[in-house]
């Protein structure tokens, strides 16, 4: 069995700010020696939002205050070495990443609730379902790879993505290539990138060798939501889905979107989690 940390909520929460007409506040957890950021807004069942590689919770704020004012607790716990959260420590997996989700969510006696990991947030998300299911009513994979082969050139962009001495325009230029869907703007994601975030988590992500959490949806509810233009990610048919995550898989598809997805279409994101979180038991 997996050995669970003591964790405190500090007393101190930081200046909360308006977003939309929810009020967010940013708390700090204590566990251990860890400490965990914390954005939370709103009222109801909770949704938790896990952002991808190497960047931070700032891709939700246009969809965490719809989730809100639609009648749910968000939690917005930010990755190791963003903010003020601790950095990851040598040797960390993914199931150390999972714990941080999961003392956020006890520390608000959120349980259970709705998990949606973005892109390679949604490996925590898979994790945390696996280790700790009775946490966890349903499990959300926002254009998430889920195992196909990435061309050469499009890796090389994710890569160029993260290099922050590049001219603006080159990363530009890659950034449209990897993440964005044609017409739509990348300047929005030209800042919020954390390489050494980044190149820890991936770290993470090989240390985990274990792979029974690869199949979330054989215990809970889950949701594909795809990016109809997504060059990582190409769109998985329902039954590729079911193939390889489990038998409890519901699909979306939002068009004009790449593998951002997030900050591309933050409405139609928000509506696919808002309609499967009210129809989960």
């Amino acid at each position: 069995m997996r050995r669970r940390t003591a964790m405190a909520l500090m007393p101190m929460v930081l200046s909360p700010w308006m977003a939309g007409a929810t009020t967010v506040e940013r708390k700090r957890l204590e566990r251990g020696p860890v400490t965990i950021e914390l954005l939370a807004e709103g009222q109801g069942p909770c949704i938790v939002l896990l952002p991808s590689l190497g960047r931070g919770q700032e891709d939700f704020d246009d969809i965490a205050p719809r989730l809100a004012t639609a009648g749910f607790r968000v939690l917005r716990p930010e990755p190791r070495g963003i903010g003020g959260a601790s950095p990851l420590a040598s040797g960390a997996t993914l199931h150390d990443m999972a714990a941080d989700v999961a003392a956020a969510i006890e520390a608000e006696k959120a349980a259970p609730a709705l998990v949606a990991g973005h892109a390679a947030g949604n490996w925590v998300a898979r994790v945390l379902a696996h280790d700790r299911p009775e946490l966890v009513r349903g499990v959300a994979l926002l254009a998430a790879v889920t195992g196909t082969e990435i061309d050469p050139e499009i890796r090389r962009s994710i890569t160029a993505s993260f290099t922050l001495s590049l001219p603006e325009e080159e990363r530009l230029s890659h950034l449209r290539r990897a993440y964005f869907a044609p017409g739509n703007d990348a300047r929005v994601w030209l800042p919020g990138w954390h390489p050494q975030v980044s190149m820890a988590q991936r770290a993470a992500a090989a240390a985990t060798t274990d792979k029974a959490w690869l199949r979330a949806a054989d215990r809970h509810p889950l949701l594909y939501v795809a990016a109809a233009e997504d060059a990582i990610a190409a769109p998985p048919s329902l039954e590729e889905l079911r193939a390889s995550l489990g038998p409890q898989v519901t699909r979306v598809v939002v068009e004009r979107a790449g593998h951002a997805l997030v900050p591309e279409q933050p409405e139609a994101v928000a509506a696919a989690l808002i309609a499967f979180a009210r129809g989960l038991p």
